[in-house]
């Protein structure tokens, strides 16, 4: 029994002394861990004055960026406000130096149409303030009033205001401008073929008083016709056909030109050929009846024999068919000149004869500006000449 108490008194003596040693190492710690926590302290305790010396030295450098910024805005600034009054001042001696416009127009080069595009108003306030009226610039400002009113009353032209427009065109110089005119109804002409009655008309009164420019408008339409034919350009063919066949209508061309442009159609047929040799009869068939009516017969028995023959479409059989009807009935339906149209009496109108074989000359050159050294006398005398035409009307315009 004593054993077991020596026993239970070494056991509880060991149990206070683990319970003692557990209690002092869970209060006291080691070196090393002890050395740690001082120097996370001795950190905590300097990081605010790192933080303080970092935060000095960014808000220095960011003032220093700032002057630096507000330095170079400065001089930027005077280098824009500097380089803003050269601007200003080179604009100012530029605008000293520029010249007017009507010294700009003068130094502008003449080209085919005669120089740089200037506004009406513009060029009609120029020409009064022009002081020399025989001088190159003058004389270039009144060739382009000229092109522009020329052209503007033949796009204007119509059945019923033809009468009023051929008073109007006749106040411009159309001989001066004769090459003009043939231009401006040419290109009208291929612009709107269903108005070549029209133009013709107007063509026809134009050529009893002026017949060089009638004579002039027939050589380039006869020109075209042949070089569209060779070309085989059947939209220009066609127009140049009509209108040939208007002006033979009314007197202005020989029937004999109608007769040799039908042969010539004829002669190999196609369909484009004969197609434009009906459309041709059909159109100038009444007034060839009467000043050609053997002509017209050789004509019509070549229609016969190509119908005969059977080369050509089906189509164009029809047209022949229809082309001989027409024929059977007097060309009643195709009236060679309308009653509206009719302004010129047989006895007064000139009738030029041209023929497909001769050697005729355009005259391009009519169209282009040319320096008149008698610009005054020219004017003077169209002035009379202008009088002489329109009498008394002109008295009562003015």
């Amino acid at each position: 029994r004593g054993r077991p108490a020596a026993v239970a008194s070494s056991s509880s003596s060991s149990s206070s002394s683990s319970s003692s040693s557990g209690r002092r190492s869970r209060g006291s710690k080691s070196p090393r861990a002890q050395r740690e926590k001082d120097g996370d302290r001795e950190r905590r305790q300097d990081s605010p004055r790192r933080e303080d010396h970092s935060g000095k030295r960014r808000r220095e450098g960011n003032d220093k960026a700032d002057a630096e910024k507000e330095e170079r805005d400065g001089e930027v600034g005077d280098e824009a406000r500097d380089r803003s009054r050269n601007v200003e001042a080179e604009d100012g001696a530029k605008d000293a130096r520029m010249p007017s416009l009507m010294e700009r127009t003068k130094t502008l080069p003449a080209g085919r149409a005669g120089g740089a595009y200037v506004p009406p108003f513009r060029l009609k306030q120029m020409m009064q303030e022009a002081q020399n009226k025989a001088s190159p610039e003058f004389q270039r400002m009144t060739w382009e009033a000229l092109k522009k009113s020329i052209n503007g009353l033949i796009n204007k032209v119509t059945k019923t205001n033809i009468s009023a427009i051929i008073a109007e065109i006749f106040h411009e110089n159309l001989v001066r401008g004769r090459g003009l005119y043939a231009r401006s109804v040419m290109k009208a002409q291929l612009a709107s073929p269903s108005f070549a009655p029209v133009y013709a008309a107007l063509t026809a009164v134009i050529n009893t008083k002026l017949p060089e420019n009638g004579e002039t408008v027939l050589k380039r339409v006869v020109v075209q016709f042949r070089r569209s034919y060779k070309r085989n350009d059947k939209p220009v063919c066609t127009a140049m056909v009509r209108f040939i066949a208007h002006l033979i209508n009314q007197q202005v061309a020989h029937e004999i030109l109608g007769l040799q442009i039908l042969a010539v159609l004829l002669e190999k047929p196609t369909d484009d050929s004969v197609e434009l040799a009906v459309s041709f009869v059909k159109e100038a068939g009444a007034a060839m009846l009467q000043l050609s009516p053997q002509g017209l017969h050789a004509i019509m028995e070549r229609f016969r024999g190509v119908l005969h023959e059977g080369t050509i479409d089906k189509r164009v059989q029809y047209m022949i068919e229809g082309l001989f009807a027409v024929r059977k009935t007097g060309f009643a339906e195709f009236v060679a000149v309308d009653p509206d149209l009719d302004l010129v009496d047989a006895d007064d109108q000139i009738t030029h004869e041209l023929s497909l074989e001769d050697q005729l000359d355009p005259e391009p050159g009519l169209d282009i500006f040319h320096l008149d050294p008698e610009f005054e006398a020219h004017e003077q005398a169209w002035a009379a000449l202008r009088k002489e035409i329109l009498g008394d009307d002109e008295d009562e315009g003015d």
